[in-house]
């Protein structure tokens, strides 16, 4: 079951724990907003080596301010960047 609904604010934990990751680093402690639920997958990041990927776990689509993102941004201030995370990345913002 999901812990984030849409619309709920969220951070991306920081860190850089060894082993195939799919969070990208640029991404890592920044906070965005939960567009979206995709549903339960199972983990890429322990099937990446073998693993069964278990227990599944949520996967989200947030959003992000490209200002909040990126230091030097000179775009629009409304646009955004979306970024599928599974919910073992999040934490409440």
């Amino acid at each position: 079951m999901a812990k984030f609904k849409p619309g709920d604010r969220v951070r991306v934990r920081s860190g850089n724990p060894p082993g195939h990751i799919r969070t990208p680093a640029y991404i890592r402690g920044k906070a965005g907003r939960v567009e979206a639920i995709h549903g339960e997958f199972r983990n890429p990041e322990s099937l990446g080596f073998g693993g069964e990927g278990l227990p599944a776990r949520p996967l989200y689509l947030v959003g992000f301010n490209q200002t909040e993102v990126w230091e030097r941004y000179d775009g629009a201030p409304r646009d955004t960047l979306r970024v599928d995370i599974f919910e073992h990345w999040l934490e409440p913002a």
